[in-house]
């Protein structure tokens, strides 16, 4: 059997990279036998059936094009028995039943959320068309959001550890905007050019424009009808526009700050959430004077206060100021800057170079034309739907930021998948997720999941908190990250894991841990058994359960005289 480089697009003359196998070596289907690497992205070639590899006819540095073969495989004859059985306890069937006939499936956004729907939906054999009214896919996230914004808060933090290493000392940076920006395009165009690639190899056919609903089972997009069996509505979000701000270049949202024009010297950041924080933080690395409104009375209101501590203890440091519990009442142009007039806690005027507006987002549920096709949308713009993604009109679907709940990627891209597969047909799809995990990229990050300990102390639930602090742990104390913790909320009676956060350096990633303990229903004990390698961060998370296990040695234990006379 020839191994040829499938139809992907833009991929033509492309360098082979990396060789993952030899002649000779066995393979499985799927298995990567070859990585390309464009300007753009890489991709990996998989092998289309499992079997011998006889002979690769590329080495290293060798280009290739769509439909050039690179090796000969000796694929075994078919054999119609499974080699492994399926097991039962799967949570939903995989393939989607062969009597349901979905048809034509059309996707709204191609953000997160919505290209998890097409490609997943492609994967189950649907035709599927996915519309954006943007020329590169990838919605606000990967082009003016997460990737980005995650990219420059990587050089912001190596910036300021540079400035933070005890002992070694470097020169102030240099920093040059036009290479910095151009770097930061680069991520987003590998990873917008790879879903083009994917798009294309998984048949999915992109239409560039804006879609309104015209019926029940119509679209109009740029005057073209398109028809359609089943819809996934994936449209995202805006950021919110204040009224009394005027119409002025130097007053911008996320993505005017992300295009990084200029450093300005004095920056206003209006809202004390993730956003507004995660630019602070760019800016205030690359040189800026950044002040902080925020309209209530605690930075990241979401999160408990002692995850928001560390972070809000060193920005307090490090900016012009931080005005918790005040509000912006105008915003004046004038040529010497931006005039800012604040009440609360701050009272007074105040002149900014630069005003960065970042009080949430708001849904675009309200202009797609809905009410066309018959579905539901409340005044803010959301669109109710069930457990399976389905709105009022069981065939059109909406998932991600268009429905209620957090206004985040991976909660677009759980129920992207869980709409595909209902539109498939698939017996037993649903989203039946329990949480949704929350990350602040700032320096240092903040996480969280499940029930909060305010929530908790809000609605009077039985529950108590473990904390470990970072001053205890050997990882962070040769990090210099002793400033961070974390926490485990559980059930008293039954010791179940109810939720839980970190602050710190690569909280963002802690957060897995105790997310997939929420889930699959954990109790303390779980944790605290389960081996955590030495010295590291994830380790505070078995510290902490070991805390509320009362089997702590790295700590003086609360809980050992209890212990003691239980045994």
């Amino acid at each position: 059997m020839d191994v040829v480089i499938p139809d992907l697009g833009d991929f033509s003359g492309v360098p082979v990279s990396e060789l993952l196998v030899a002649a000779g070596d066995a393979v499985e289907v799927g298995q990567p036998l070859l990585v390309l690497e464009s300007e753009k992205s890489s991709m990996e070639i998989p092998a289309p059936t499992a079997g011998t590899l006889t002979e690769l006819k590329i080495a290293v540095g060798d280009t290739v094009s769509a439909g050039d073969v690179v090796a000969i495989l000796d694929a075994p004859e078919p054999n119609s028995a499974p080699s492994v059985a399926p097991s039962d306890e799967t949570r939903r069937d995989t393939e989607p039943d062969a009597a349901a006939k979905p048809g034509r499936v059309v996707v709204i956004g191609s953000g997160p959320g919505g290209y998890a729907a097409a490609f997943r939906a492609a994967d189950l054999g649907l035709d599927v068309t996915l519309i954006e009214r943007y020329e590169t896919l990838g919605g606000v996230c990967l082009n003016v959001g997460c990737i980005p914004s995650k990219a420059l808060l990587h050089a912001a933090k190596v910036i300021t550890e540079s400035r933070e290493v005890p002992g070694v000392s470097f020169a102030d940076p240099e920093i040059d905007l036009p290479s910095l920006r151009s770097w930061k395009d680069s991520v987003v165009q590998r990873l917008t050019g790879g879903l083009a690639q994917m798009a294309k190899g998984r048949k999915v056919d992109v239409i560039t424009g804006e879609a309104r609903f015209t019926g029940p089972n119509t679209l109009d997009v740029g005057g073209d009808t398109i028809e359609f069996d089943h819809a996934i509505v994936a449209a995202g979000s805006t950021a919110v526009r204040l009224p009394f701000v005027p119409d002025d270049d130097r007053v911008v949202t996320s993505t005017g700050a992300l295009a990084l024009t200029d450093v300005p010297k004095r920056l206003l950041v209006i809202g004390g959430g993730i956003i507004g924080l995660e630019m602070a933080c760019v800016y205030d690395a690359l040189g800026a004077d950044v002040t902080v409104v925020e309209m209530t009375d605690r930075l990241i209101p979401e999160a408990d206060d002692d995850l928001v501590k560390p972070l809000q203890r060193r920005i307090r440091k490090r900016y012009a100021a931080i005005h918790t519990a005040t509000s912006v009442d105008a915003v004046e142009a004038k040529d010497d800057g931006l005039h800012v007039t604040m009440s609360g806690r701050r009272d007074g005027t105040e002149v900014f170079d630069r005003v960065l507006v970042a009080v949430g987002r708001t849904p675009n549920g309200g202009s797609l034309g809905l009410a066309a096709a018959g579905v539901n949308v409340d005044e803010r713009g959301f669109v109710a739907v069930d457990a399976q993604q389905r709105t009022n009109v069981p065939h059109i679907l909406a998932i991600g930021d268009c429905t209620p709940g957090p206004m985040l990627a991976h909660k677009a891209t759980a129920e992207g998948h869980v709409a595909a597969e209902v539109a498939a047909g698939i017996e037993g799809a649903v989203n039946d997720v329990r949480v949704i995990p929350s990350v602040a990229y700032t320096d240092p990050e903040i996480a969280w999941v499940g029930l909060t300990e305010r929530k908790a102390q809000e609605d009077a639930l039985a529950h108590e908190v473990a904390t470990f602090p970072w001053t205890a742990s050997g990882r962070a104390i040769a990090l210099g990250a002793t400033g961070g913790v974390t926490k485990l909320i559980h059930d008293p009676q039954t010791g179940r894991i109810l939720g839980g956060g970190a602050a710190g350096p690569n909280a963002g990633e802690l957060i897995a841990e105790i997310t997939l303990a929420v889930e699959m229903g954990a109790v303390i004990e779980d944790v605290a058994l389960t081996v955590h390698p030495h010295p590291t961060l994830s380790e505070t998370i078995g510290l902490a359960a070991e805390l509320a296990d009362g089997t702590i040695t790295d700590l003086p234990n609360p809980k050992a005289g209890a212990r003691k006379e239980q045994a």
